[in-house]
């Protein structure tokens, strides 16, 4: 039953997380990143903050002293803050394609993180699925048909540093195993705190449109802060991180169609590929889960 949550919770912020590179996309053509960021940032942590005191009051953030808060602030600055300025300024400088395909190295450095760290074995059976679904990735990322206008390079590398600063996160949450709720609020509290001097010295603060708050609002309520909460409490709580993380490998397919319909990004036949290649990681990964 417990592990029939677990998998709720990842397909659910999976699915989430699929609308994530077309609508920051779209928000970036006219906001500032760190504006955006802090925006979403603080709608994100004002949410989690009253669906604690709603669910079960303020006891939760009694639970931690000054060095739990500290160690909360230093991995929210890591996988949320770094994270994100460095995926926004991706998506920025390539096509959401591009950038979503780029930043979904995130599952792989999870596994690895996860061995190195948490001592997890990763069987050939593991490896085999990893290896085939990155080739998705790979495959997805080669076959692209030219870049955005931006400097792609960068945009590229940003990528990558992301999806390494999140897949560290992940695993060092895991460690220290927090209560997801108050972890997601300091992480997400960090970010705006951090993105507001940003966006104050270094961008032109924009007036926004009421069509710009939803897209802002539904960024920071649904994908930022129930998204990372729930995908948090599925990883604290699987039996298997390398099951659960190999999940993740179906956003870039479902972020490519999000994309179709709302950008008029074409779906090219590098992506027909990568749908081969990144579900039988996935098929192969849980028929390895449902046998053992």
């Amino acid at each position: 039953m417990m592990q029939g949550r677990v998998y709720f919770y990842a397909v659910s912020a999976v699915l989430m997380w699929s609308t994530t590179a077309a609508l920051v996309k779209s928000l970036l053509t006219a906001i500032p990143t760190y504006e955006a960021l802090f925006v979403s940032s603080l709608a994100g942590a004002l949410f989690l903050i009253v669906m604690q005191l709603v669910r079960g009051g303020g006891r939760v953030f009694r639970a931690y002293d000054v060095r739990g808060y500290a160690a909360m602030a230093g991995l929210g600055f890591l996988g949320i803050f770094l994270y994100s300025g460095l995926y926004y300024y991706g998506l920025s400088q390539l096509t959401s394609q591009e950038a979503c395909i780029l930043n979904f190295l995130w599952p792989m450095m999870i596994v690895l993180f996860a061995a190195f760290l948490l001592g997890e074995r990763i069987t050939v059976r593991t490896a085999a699925a990893l290896l085939l679904s990155f080739s998705g990735v790979v495959a997805l990322t080669l076959g692209g048909e030219g870049h955005a206008k931006g400097n792609a390079v960068m945009g590229m590398i940003a990528c990558i540093l992301a999806a390494v600063c999140y897949g560290l996160f992940c695993v060092l949450n895991k460690r220290r195993n927090l209560d997801q709720t108050v972890m997601m609020v300091v992480a997400w509290g960090v970010t705006a705190l951090c993105s507001l001097p940003v966006t104050l010295i270094m961008e032109e603060w924009v007036t926004l449109s009421w069509t710009q708050w939803g897209g802002l609002l539904w960024l920071g309520i649904f994908i930022d802060a129930v998204g990372y909460l729930w995908w948090a409490m599925a990883l604290q709580q699987a039996t298997n991180s390398a099951a659960v993380a190999n999940l993740a490998y179906a956003v870039p397919l479902l972020s490519l169609v999000v994309s179709a319909l709302t950008l008029g990004e074409r779906m090219t036949g590098a992506a027909l590929l990568a749908l081969v290649l990144i579900m039988g990681g996935i098929l192969l990964q849980n028929v390895r889960r449902g046998r053992g």
